[in-house]
């Protein structure tokens, strides 16, 4: 049996009508809906109606926790205050590039200095490894985990406001 091709309208691809299902439910009376419940148009309200009530099985089986509040409320809540971008250590040399660190591995008598505000980034943690070659950071929180690590290949940190 070949299957038409569906062919689309404006709104929705339309079958033909001989292909629907209802066809063979024809002369049938309740069409597969039975006679006692009735099939209704929104028999349990529409949408999230009744979450609280008589859907409320419903809610507490399958999203536990929907209702209600958690925390406490800040009022005037300004974040700019909390904005404190970071980066980790085995991403430090990304921001000035391969060719650099290259060029300044050659001669590890001066030390490059990375400034992270520049960047737009405040903070420096210590996740990764450093290449052993000395580099000097400037940023605004360095962790103590990030400093030790820099100090051991021979660099230096420098807090700027």
């Amino acid at each position: 049996k070949t299957w038409p091709r569906l062919t689309l309208s404006k709104r929705t691809a339309t079958m033909p009508t001989r292909l629907h299902k209802n066809r063979k439910k024809r002369g049938r009376v309740s069409a597969g809906h039975g006679r006692i419940g009735k099939h209704r148009c929104h028999p349990a309200g529409r949408g999230n109606a009744g979450g609280q009530h008589h859907n409320r099985i419903n809610m507490d089986k399958y999203h536990p926790g929907y209702f209600g509040k958690v925390g406490m409320r800040h009022f005037h809540k300004l974040k700019n205050h909390s904005h404190c971008p970071i980066i980790n250590l085995d991403k430090l040399w990304t921001l000035v590039g391969e060719e650099k660190r290259l060029e300044c591995a050659k001669d590890t008598s001066k030390a490059p200095v990375i400034d992270l505000t520049d960047f737009g980034i405040f903070k420096l943690l210590g996740k990764g490894q450093l290449p052993k070659q000395p580099v000097v950071v400037k940023a605004r929180f360095i962790s103590k985990l990030a400093e030790r690590k820099i100090k051991e290949v021979g660099g230096a940190c420098l807090l700027t406001a």
